[in-house]
């Protein structure tokens, strides 16, 4: 249910405000529901065999509300095969799922049809037109694609006119608005050129552990992201030169999220590139970027070393109004957690919280901080799964099929690792989150390699008092959804710092979609509260430069803030 609120309200609620813990886990905190929620969906990425490396990464995947019926929508984003490929005939097409308000989705229908492209691989979702309505924007092995959303009733595709230039392998890809001109802007995060008639099949050079496999991406060339500036109709202007997006800062792209790292009021970039070091790009303040990341302690791991960077978790960990970073790797290094420490440093702090050693033998794609039990700190949940089917033969310390992790916050900012669901060992890559049946706890929709697309339900059931390991009950726990609707292009305030203070506990939020590896998340700000039934103030900063405060709000709903008009 929405609930609208002007830019101050008040309302009297009791004054038991205790904070209580959630509930220790007896059993997985997440159920598999894939067979009810989203039945026999599977999607494609080339062969068993993983012979190439276009074969590797699997798909994107998004929650988004497409309808503006207030649930999210999911977009899946399907591959292809080479032989398809070698045939010049079309990959596999998305596809849109419509909500049907509990977290069930269903095939979308004739007017939401989108056409195959070359092949598929990530998602970037916001209204590009300013209509007040998403539309998506797919990366490929092929040219970059616009599809246009017509009033909630449909798709259109708007790819030849949107001023996308080139044809490259995106992966990630992220809008945001990075001259503050109220349009919103795209960048598109690019891996490496590929051409399977010049790569070698497995054997010769490319080997792991004295196994013939797959080559790439060492060895191959790597492609520099893209910029395009937003005209805010729907078009765009390739801008990647003037922006700073020049060659010779190329890198593999996958993961990428936009931040404030810097707290200066315009938008970031920060990108995972597989073995070579990782971008941050500082916005100017004009839309123009520098790449910080060896400066800002963000582009190696803590000895120094490029790792295989693939998704991205983003968000404030320690509640000091600045947001730190999870990177997860290669299997046989570490996931890196870069903690923010000041306006314009990070340090490396994966071992400290506990993060580093249960990673070791993984291999990570999708991520997320997110408060899975709402006991009002940040837990953290991974997707693992090898490239090479090769890692399940003996002697390689991993597995190609593996356990997804989620890692609960204990409230010092330490960890512990559990499993994420009873689902046995899976090659699992990207994947996104939202409250998708309304309960008020976070779900997760993911992406199987070559496999389902899997919808993972949060049994925390909040809406009831839980109870403790030894079954006894205990204080309910509380949450908070919020929404904005900008009064420009921006309409969903993309870029905006949601700060919500309550009881225990405090929060800033940056409204954003993009995140993890793939994939894009739904524009809106999902806290947990703990025992405490309200927010007692929430300050949003809007990227016009505008402020909102509220006082006193109620919890346990989604919320709409308007921006002021002065």
């Amino acid at each position: 249910m929405w609930f609208f609120l002007a830019p101050l309200c008040c309302s009297l609620l009791p004054q038991d405000l205790t904070q209580v813990p959630a509930p220790k886990l007896t059993s997985p905190l997440f159920v598999e529901d894939q067979a009810r929620a989203l039945p026999g969906v599977t999607t494609t990425c080339g062969s068993k065999d993983k012979n190439y490396i276009i074969e590797v990464n699997g798909g994107g995947i998004a929650l988004a509300d497409l309808d503006n019926d207030g649930d999210p929508d999911l977009v899946v984003v399907d591959g292809a095969t080479l032989d398809r490929s070698a045939k010049n005939e079309p990959g596999f097409p998305p596809r849109v799922f419509l909500n049907d308000g509990r977290g069930l989705f269903e095939p979308a229908g004739e007017p939401w049809a989108m056409t195959g492209g070359r092949w598929g691989m990530g998602i970037a979702t916001g209204d590009v037109d300013g209509d007040g309505f998403v539309d998506l924007v797919i990366t490929q092995w092929g040219p970059t694609r616009l599809f246009l959303n017509q009033g909630g009733k449909g798709l259109k595709e708007a790819s030849d006119k949107a001023g996308f230039v080139g044809s490259r392998w995106g992966t990630s890809a992220a809008l945001f608005d990075a001259d503050r001109d109220g349009a919103l802007d795209l960048a598109v995060i690019n891996y490496l050129e590929f051409d399977p008639a010049l790569v070698a099949p497995p054997g010769g050079d490319c080997s792991w552990k004295s196994y013939p496999v797959m080559c790439g991406p060492e060895g191959l060339t790597p492609q520099h992201d893209q910029f395009y500036r937003g005209r805010g109709d729907g078009t765009f202007e390739d801008a990647t030169s003037k922006a700073g997006f020049v060659p010779n800062e190329a890198g593999f792209g996958l993961g990428a999220t936009t931040l404030d790292y810097d707290a200066d009021g315009d938008t970031d970039l920060y990108v995972a590139n597989d073995s070579t070091p990782n971008h941050l790009w500082e916005n100017q303040g004009d839309g123009t970027f520098l790449e910080r990341g060896f400066a800002r302690g963000v582009s190696h791991d803590a000895n120094g070393k490029e790792q295989a960077s693939m998704g991205i978790a983003c968000a404030d960990l320690d509640s000091d109004g600045r947001d730190d970073l999870l990177v997860t790797n290669f299997s046989g290094e570490s996931n890196s957690l870069y903690a923010s420490k000041g306006a314009k440093a990070f340090r490396e702090r994966a071992s400290h919280s506990a993060l580093s050693g249960p990673s070791l033998r993984a291999l990570g794609w999708g991520t997320a901080f997110a408060d899975v039990d709402l006991d009002g700190d940040l837990d953290l949940f991974v997707f693992n799964g090898h490239v090479y089917p090769q890692a399940d033969r003996p002697g390689t310390d991993t597995t190609y099929g593996q356990i997804d992790q989620l890692f609960l916050n204990d409230g010092t900012g330490k960890f512990a690792v559990e499993p994420l669901s009873s689902a046995a060992p899976r090659v699992s890559r990207a994947s996104c989150f939202a409250d998708i049946d309304g309960d008020g706890d976070i779900d997760i929709v993911a992406l199987e390699l070559d496999g389902v697309v899997r919808v993972l339900r949060n049994q925390l059931d909040p809406m009831s008092a839980p109870k403790d390991a030894g079954g006894a009950p205990t204080r309910r726990l509380h949450w908070l959804g919020v929404r904005l609707r900008g009064n420009g292009k921006n309409t969903a305030g993309l870029g905006a710092r949601v700060s919500i203070e309550w009881e225990g506990g405090k929060r800033t939020c940056e409204v954003r979609t993009t995140g993890g590896f793939q994939a894009s998340v739904p524009a809106e700000v999902h806290v947990g509260l703990g025992g405490a039934p309200r927010a007692e103030r929430i300050v949003v900063h809007w990227p016009s430069g505008k402020r909102s405060e509220l006082e006193t709000v109620v919890a346990d709903r989604l919320i709409l803030i308007e921006e002021p008009a002065q």
